[in-house]
């Protein structure tokens, strides 16, 4: 009997979790792949909303955990968190032994993936290489696209730049972005809004009524100008304050300058009164695309509103710099930190009542396609530059 390919998966943050969830169930249910289940960093922790409660709860198995985050939200804490990182998911993968290791997108932490895994000869399958971000993430994402393997990117444009890195067009593949398969089942069945967001999943703060429309706000601190996060939420925490529309704002990632995005938003709760605000930790994937298929706009800098914002139209105003040159719809307008532009983008953003979706991260189906060729695919971890 032929054993099954086993495919570690390693989930290092809440949104990488809702990026590769139809990934993990194609593998799950493919009949020639076994998914090992890796959890680690910040997706273990409360504090930015425990992704992995919703992984159990959506029935799969973790096959292990890695607790590697250290304290600081600073630099020092992003390279140092990255360092353990390495030294814990090598010993995983040296008791699971996969026969392929999945890294998702740019995050610091899946710095620590690649490398493991390279060193120890296991082939990497990097999904969502080829794009550009701008700060750190630029140079993390493209590292890891010379250390994999495999290339599962979401667009053409991310597709050709992996390819101009030298890599063999017989191992790059345009998948489209697996976040869209749940943004398709979402566009087809989001007539209402299915749920209570209050009573689902608490949270602190007002409770607007959400009837006759509200905003979504989630806004990350820029790794290379993590100084002026303080500052940078401040501009839109007034904007927002002076809409006073009812709106749903999301806690920050935890990257460098978590702290002072995080204190900027609870010194403002303490010095403004926000009758229509109302603030989350987290929220599993399916129900916060139906939160955002149903706001008038998503405002900050989250790449979901670059993705999967796109495909269901979604407005959306995109602040600073995270999102710089990345691929995106005519759902998007980009400002910068500036309280009055941010406030005027909003309200053109909620006048404009169109809804222009575009399939530039694919159509819906990334998941079955990337199991598939994780299957198919030969087992190899040597390369060379292919100019």
């Amino acid at each position: 009997m032929i054993s099954k390919r086993k495919i570690a998966v390693v989930i290092t943050a809440r949104p990488s979790y809702s990026r590769v969830k139809t990934v993990l169930e194609a593998i799950q249910n493919h009949s020639e792949l076994e998914l090992q289940l890796v959890v680690a960093a910040s997706a273990l922790l409360d504090r930015y909303g425990s992704a992995v409660n919703y992984i159990e709860k959506d029935g799969f198995t973790i096959a292990a955990r890695v607790f590697n985050v250290l304290e600081g939200e600073n630099l020092t804490a992003a390279a140092k968190t990255t360092g353990i990182g390495i030294l814990e998911l090598s010993t995983v993968f040296d008791n699971l032994k996969p026969d392929v290791v999945v890294t998702v997108a740019d995050r610091f932490e899946t710095m620590a993936t690649a490398i493991a895994a390279s060193y120890m000869n296991i082939p990497l399958a990097h999904i969502q290489g080829g794009e550009v971000t701008g700060n750190i993430d630029e140079k993390v994402r493209h590292s890891i696209t010379k250390l994999a393997d495999y290339h599962f990117v979401a667009s053409e444009s991310a597709k050709e730049r992996v390819l101009k890195l030298g890599e063999n067009p017989d191992f790059v593949f345009n998948t489209g972005c697996p976040s869209i398969d749940l943004a398709k089942q979402v566009k087809e069945n989001s007539a209402v809004l299915p749920f209570d967001p209050y009573e689902k999943y608490g949270g602190v703060g007002a409770k607007p009524d959400l009837s006759k429309g509200y905003l979504v706000v989630m806004q990350h601190p820029v790794t290379n100008e993590y100084q002026d996060s303080r500052k940078h939420i401040e501009a839109t925490l007034q904007a927002v304050y002076k809409l006073n529309r009812p709106t749903l704002w999301f806690w920050p990632n935890v990257d460098a300058g978590a702290d002072g995005t995080s204190t900027g938003i609870r010194a403002f709760r303490e010095t403004h009164l926000l009758p229509n605000v109302h603030f989350f930790k987290n929220m599993e994937g399916k129900d916060f695309l139906h939160l955002l298929n149903h706001t008038d706009c998503l405002i900050g800098n989250s790449s979901v509103g670059i993705r999967e914002c796109a495909y269901l139209g979604v407005p959306v105003v995109n602040i600073g710099s995270r999102q710089n040159r990345r691929d995106r719809g005519v759902n998007v307008i980009d400002v910068d930190y500036d309280e009055a532009n941010i406030k005027k983008a909003i309200e053109e953003r909620i006048l404009n009542k169109n809804k222009i979706a575009s399939n530039v991260y694919g159509g819906g189906n990334a998941g079955e396609q990337i199991a598939d060729l994780l299957e198919k695919l030969p087992i190899q971890f040597h390369k060379t530059i292919m100019y």
